[in-house]
């Protein structure tokens, strides 16, 4: 079953994120991954999104697949550079 790695953030250094984004895409089609959102124009209709502008969406084949990628040790090399140029939340949500 599809799983998604969802991603709400907000990009404090753009250089330093504009470095993570050239080294992720590799990573995320080596591992099978498929972007489905990747930091559209938001139209929040009900609510309040709260201070996170950009949503990333990645499809893998499950659940394993999106963990595998997440712990890879190639992800986590590159991780830090998210992490110091962006806040946010990051989750894993099993598809139907």
């Amino acid at each position: 079953m599809a799983a998604y790695l969802v991603a709400q953030l907000k990009v404090h250094d753009r250089v330093t994120f504009e470095r993570y984004r050239e080294a992720v895409s590799p990573l995320i089609d080596r591992f099978g991954g498929r972007y489905r959102v990747r930091g559209g124009e938001l139209d929040v209709l009900e609510g309040d999104w709260g201070p996170w502008p950009r949503l990333v969406v990645i499809e893998f084949q499950s659940q394993d697949a999106a963990r595998l990628f997440y712990d890879s040790p190639e992800y986590q090399q590159i991780l830090p550079l998210r992490q110091s140029s962006a806040d946010g939340t990051v989750a894993i949500v099993e598809g139907v």
